[in-house]
């Protein structure tokens, strides 16, 4: 039987050169009348060598083009993503809605601060949406998972926001016949939010400073120290700054609180967002209330457009969810009345209404205080009586100059 052998080997040539060279091998079996025999051919591959070696660079070349046209790829659609998210953080970024520049920035503040542990002071009117930035940074930062625990400091009452805040010991107080855990403790390792800042009682105001600085507080009868690891997030309506000034709120809180501060801006100075908040308003109701409502009336966005909205987006809300249940067709539409634009009220330039209403509210809050002995704070106390934060009572009093210890 014929044997065949090919063996392809490189050879250096006397001037240094390398020159491939295929040898082939046949075994010839022999006959009667011939012996086996060995033939041998050998054939220069050089060029063709040189051709796969060619072929075998420009097929890596092409791997590599791959991978980095795949890289692209990757890299465009992060970036497409990117971009997504930047639109929805623009139009709808948890429930914030809108694209005006004043709202990119506070959107912006989110992005920058969410992932971080600062403690953030949120300034703005009533109805803008504090809630909904606390909210938004905590979904967007590394305790997400963990609670999110919301306090309104103005309705609680002055005698009980220790208590609400860290808790109380069995027996701390009347009425605490077993042992209560606190927001900070139920909120811990994750954030706590706490509204209206402000009108929390200067007493009050050293615990909670300990808490930022030390991470550490005692419930109210108690006398351990509890750690706890929580973000604080605090919002206000009020000027602090005032309040620092007039005594009713310590500086030394307000700056372990302004760490981040962001400012949000009322609805008057975001005109442009409000047909994108009607449109959003009107389909989230509509939906909820099983209506088909195909368009919003021209004359309800200029009157929106043009109306001060004193109670900002919560206003809106309430105003576009009323309009949505009378509206019986599929045009939403707002009863002009609802949105009636009132002139401004000449300033008194006698400054005699101004005088005059100070020295009326000085005798109402005097009469109060008589009432109750000089007491501010409580169920009893004059600010219950006036229906006012003790906080806001003791700034009236301070700026009204009364001195509560002659009653």
């Amino acid at each position: 039987k014929r044997r065949q052998f090919q063996i392809e080997k490189q050879y250096r040539r006397k001037d240094g050169s390398w020159i491939w060279v295929s040898n082939n091998v046949s075994l010839v079996p022999g006959t009667r009348s011939m012996p086996r025999f060995i033939m041998a051919l050998a054939e220069d591959i050089t060029e063709r060598k040189q051709t796969e070696e060619m072929l075998r660079r420009s097929q890596a070349k092409l791997e590599n083009a791959f991978e980095e046209i795949k890289r692209l790829k990757d890299r465009l659609q992060d970036e497409n993503l990117a971009l997504r998210e930047e639109i929805d953080e623009a139009f709808m970024f948890d429930e914030i809605v809108g694209s005006s520049p004043v709202l990119r920035t506070v959107l912006s503040s989110i992005v920058k601060v969410a992932p971080t542990d600062a403690t953030v002071l949120i300034s703005g009117e009533t109805g803008t949406g504090k809630e909904l930035i606390a909210r938004a940074i905590h979904k967007r930062s590394q305790r997400a998972s963990q609670a999110f625990i919301s306090v309104n400091c103005a309705a609680l009452p002055a005698s009980l926001i220790a208590s609400e805040l860290f808790g109380h010991e069995k027996g701390a107080f009347t009425g605490a016949v077993q042992q209560r855990r606190g927001r900070f403790e139920l909120a811990h390792s994750g954030t706590v939010f706490l509204d209206e800042i402000g009108e929390i009682p200067v007493e009050t105001q050293i615990a909670l400073l300990r808490v930022l600085q030390e991470r550490q507080f005692e419930r109210v009868g108690g006398s351990r120290a509890i750690p706890v690891d929580v973000r604080v997030i605090a919002a206000t309506n009020r000027d602090l700054s005032s309040s620092i000034a007039a005594g009713t709120f310590r500086s030394d809180l307000y700056y372990r609180l302004n760490v981040f501060p962001i400012q949000v801006p009322p609805l008057r100075k975001r005109k442009e967002d409000i047909p994108i908040l009607v449109e959003y308003f009107v389909k989230k109701f509509a939906e909820k209330m099983a209506k088909r409502i195909c368009n919003i009336e021209k004359r309800t966005l200029e009157l929106c457009e043009a109306y001060a909205w004193p109670g900002n987006i919560r206003e809106l809300q309430n105003i576009v969810e009323r309009s949505v249940i009378l509206c019986s067709g599929d045009t939403f539409m707002i009863d002009e009345a609802w949105l009636f634009i009132q002139e401004p009220l000449q300033p008194d330039s006698s400054g005699l209404l101004t005088q005059a209403l100070k020295d009326q509210e000085k005798e109402m809050i005097e009469a109060a205080l008589a009432e109750t002995r000089g007491k501010v704070a409580g169920t009893k106390g004059a600010a219950a009586k006036l229906g006012l934060p003790p906080s806001t009572l003791e700034s009236k009093i301070k700026q009204l100059k009364i001195k509560k210890q002659n009653f």
